[in-house]
């Protein structure tokens, strides 16, 4: 891999045996291996049956779940906020797990459809729960920095299953929560453009 990116700087029109560039070879390998090591994550050890029986059926959410992934199309970072909710059946799930399986995702080469997709489905294969619901809100820097150039444009992905997908009331509920402001972080996260479905 370091020959590869010695080749790309010289390709870039760059001096790769300048001082400032020696050791960046051995760098961006280290770094690209960190944020792609969600490949050789196993979702099994990460959860880490990390699961309880409790008597509760209302909704469980982990809002505002900071993640860093890249763009398959560019190797280009996304980023944002992913906000995660699941109604229990006779399980829940340890809540830094979540925050957890949201890395193991975000850690590959994607497309914010799929991320937010494979998050919701791997809880609602996992736990078996009445439903799940993901949003994630992102911004892109290969719109950011090139193409389009709108700097302040921010992608809002969703994936609603089972009681979510079913009940209108039951996903405005979820929308409305994420909304609010926190009463620890007093940071308010607006997500809009979801349009009821009518049960």
């Amino acid at each position: 891999m370091q020959d590869l990116i010695r080749r790309l700087l010289a390709g870039l029109g760059e001096n790769p045996e300048r001082e400032g560039l020696v050791d960046t070879p051995k760098r961006v390998e280290e770094s690209l291996k960190f944020l792609t090591s969600g490949y050789q994550a196993d979702v099994d050890k990460v959860l880490n049956n990390a699961f309880f029986s409790v008597d509760y059926s209302e909704m469980v959410i982990v809002k505002d779940i900071d993640f860093f992934s890249l763009c398959e199309h560019h190797l280009l970072p996304f980023f944002g906020k992913c906000h995660v909710a699941y109604i229990p059946s006779t399980r829940v799930i340890g809540l830094s797990k979540i925050p957890r399986l949201v890395d193991v995702f975000s850690r590959r080469l994607q497309v914010q459809e799929r991320l937010t997709n494979q998050i919701a489905q791997t809880i609602d294969e996992k736990l078996e729960p009445l439903g799940v619901a993901v949003v994630m809100e992102a911004t892109h820097l290969c719109m950011a920095m090139r193409g389009v150039e709108k700097q302040r444009s921010c992608a809002v992905t969703s994936a609603m299953l089972g009681a979510f997908r079913n009940s209108s009331r039951t996903r405005m509920e979820f929308l409305e929560l994420i909304n609010q402001r926190g009463a620890i972080t007093g940071r308010t996260m607006p997500v809009t453009g979801f349009e009821p479905v009518e049960e």
